[in-house]
C-alpha cells in the first residue's frame, strides 16, 4: 500500500512539474509573440520607412546619417528578379508613380504580370507591359518604361480609381470587358503574391 502511495506521489510530482514547465514555456511564447506584434505594429505605423540619425556630442566629431530604403522596393525587385522581368530596374519608379497617384504599389506589377508576364510578351519596341490601349492591331507605344509607368499609373487613377472602379473586378469591366473574371482573378492573385 505504501509502495503504491509513493508511486502515485512520484507520478503526481512528475505531472505537476511537467505542467509547470509547459505553463512556463507557453508564457514565454506568448510574451515573445506580444513583442513581435508590437514591433510589427510599430513598423506598420511608420509605413515601412526606417530612418536613423546619429549625432555625437563632440562638436568636432562627425555626423552619420543613414536612411534605409522603402521595403516595397525590395519586395518588387525580388518579385521581378524571380520572374526575370525587365521591370527590375524600375521598381522605384513604379512605387514613385503609385504614391503620386494614390495607387496600391502592387497594382501596376500585378496588371503587368497578367497582361504580359511582366513584359516578356509585348509588342516590339512598345515598352507596353500593361496592354494599355492595345486593341487588335492598335498598339500604344511608349518611348521608355518610365514613360509607360507614368502614363499607365496616371490613366488608372484618372479613368478608373477616380470613377469609383477600385477593385480588380470593377477595373476589369472597363479595362478588358471581354474577360469573364479571369483577368481580375489573375490580378488579385499576383497582388496577393506581393503581400
Amino acid at each position: 500500500m505504501i509502495k503504491k502511495l509513493v508511486i502515485y506521489l512520484l507520478f503526481f510530482s512528475l505531472l505537476s512539474s511537467l505542467n509547470l514547465f509547459l505553463c512556463f514555456r507557453i508564457f514565454r511564447f506568448l510574451e515573445r509573440k506580444s513583442v513581435i506584434e508590437r514591433i510589427i505594429a510599430d513598423i506598420d505605423m511608420k509605413k515601412n520607412y526606417f530612418q536613423s540619425l546619429y549625432q555625437p556630442s563632440n562638436q568636432d566629431g562627425y555626423r552619420l546619417e543613414t536612411e534605409l530604403g522603402d521595403s516595397r522596393v525590395a519586395n518588387l525587385k525580388s518579385f521581378f528578379r524571380k520572374y526575370q522581368s525587365p521591370l527590375y530596374d524600375y521598381a522605384e519608379k513604379i512605387i514613385e508613380a503609385s504614391d503620386k497617384y494614390g495607387l496600391d504599389y502592387r497594382l501596376l506589377p500585378a496588371i503587368a504580370m497578367q497582361e504580359s508576364n511582366l513584359c516578356k510578351y509585348i509588342p516590339e519596341n512598345s515598352y507596353n507591359c500593361w496592354g494599355w490601349g492595345i486593341y487588335g492591331t492598335q498598339v500604344i507605344r511608349f518611348k521608355s518604361y518610365e514613360e509607360a509607368i507614368e502614363t499607365v499609373a496616371r490613366g488608372i487613377k484618372r479613368d478608373y480609381i477616380d470613377k469609383g472602379l477600385i477593385t480588380a473586378t470593377a477595373i476589369m469591366k472597363k479595362y478588358t470587358p471581354r474577360s469573364r473574371g479571369s483577368w481580375a482573378y489573375g490580378v488579385n492573385s499576383f497582388m496577393r503574391m506581393l503581400e
